[in-house]
């Protein structure tokens, strides 16, 4: 075979640098290795590569046909090398990330971006589960980081990052009736008699901490679907506060005014790992991104 992994480095160091001697002396090699290799590539090829002319070495027109593809090569072979090094020093095959569905919208992509960068040939995998099933995918070993609400108590099997705060709001459909005939101010003991549409798993007391208000919940798995119930009339949700502005501000949807106590919930937002699973080289890099990005302190 003509082209090997050599001959390609060598053609382009005699195409970048113009001659045999600079070639040689960038790929500290003696001119005499250069020439006897180019000639050998030419031999097998049946092709002349360049013009030796005094101290000039210039390339045909057979050699510039071929250059584009060479350095295509060159990149894929360095591609490969540096992929087969990150293997060997502990680089995953795969990263596998679940998020709580409200917290899609959180600022954890731009990493990502980063990390694709570094290691373009890491595969990815970001599912979106409720919080209990995010953690109990990450405790099965099916992903890798789980991006969820604060728990209420620490699990031992667990280590986390505090990444930022996510901010909740209770919303409303405009027309519901309870909303009317308060006339847009509920108490407690209001909000609890009206069905409250949850984002949990199969019980509601999966869901995010701090959310469950009502004695009446409906369940989905996302915050889409538990939107277009709110906006159906169905019943009231805290949703992320970033989901919701625009659909306040064209109202279609209402935020609660309470009584007696704040609309809003504060959540802290962890990236959580098992300590049973050591992290690869992928994941140890995109959690000090996200530590980087948030500028937050490990607790």
């Amino acid at each position: 075979m003509a082209f090997t992994s050599e001959s390609v480095r060598v053609f382009l160091a005699v195409l970048d640098h113009g001659s045999f001697s600079a070639a040689a002396r960038h790929l500290r090699r003696v001119p005499s290795a250069i020439s006897m290799a180019v000639g050998h590539l030419e031999a097998e090829l049946g092709l002349q590569l360049f013009v030796r002319s005094g101290r000039e070495t210039l390339p045909t027109a057979a050699a510039l046909a071929l250059e584009n593809q060479a350095r295509q090569l060159a990149r894929q072979l360095a591609q490969l090398q540096a992929h087969a090094l990150q293997l060997h020093q502990g680089l995953e095959k795969r990263l596998a990330i679940a998020i709580a569905p409200e917290l899609v919208s959180a600022a954890w992509n731009a990493p990502l971006a980063q990390l694709a960068e570094e290691f373009p040939a890491l595969e990815v995998e970001v599912r979106s589960a409720p919080q209990a099933d995010a953690l109990a995918m990450l405790h099965g070993a099916q992903v890798q980081l789980a991006i969820v609400f604060e728990r209420p108590g620490m699990d031992e099997r667990e280590d986390f990052q505090e990444l930022s705060s996510e901010t909740l709001v209770a919303v409303i459909a405009p027309r519901h009736p309870m909303l009317q005939a308060c006339k847009g101010l509920l108490c407690g003991d209001d909000l609890a008699s009206i069905r409250q549409i949850v984002v949990a798993s199969q019980r509601a007391e999966s869901a995010a901490p701090r959310v469950l208000l009502s004695r009446q919940h409906w369940l989905t798995d996302n915050y889409l679907a538990t939107l277009s119930l709110v906006q159906a009339g169905l019943g009231w949700a805290y949703l992320p506060q970033t989901l919701v502005r625009p659909l306040v501000a064209d109202g279609t949807l209402q935020v609660i005014a309470f009584e007696n106590m704040s609309n809003q919930l504060n959540l802290w937002v962890d990236v959580v790992w098992s300590k049973e699973h050591p992290l690869g080289i992928g994941a140890q890099r995109y959690l000090a991104l996200l530590r980087s990005a948030s500028g937050s302190l490990h607790r």
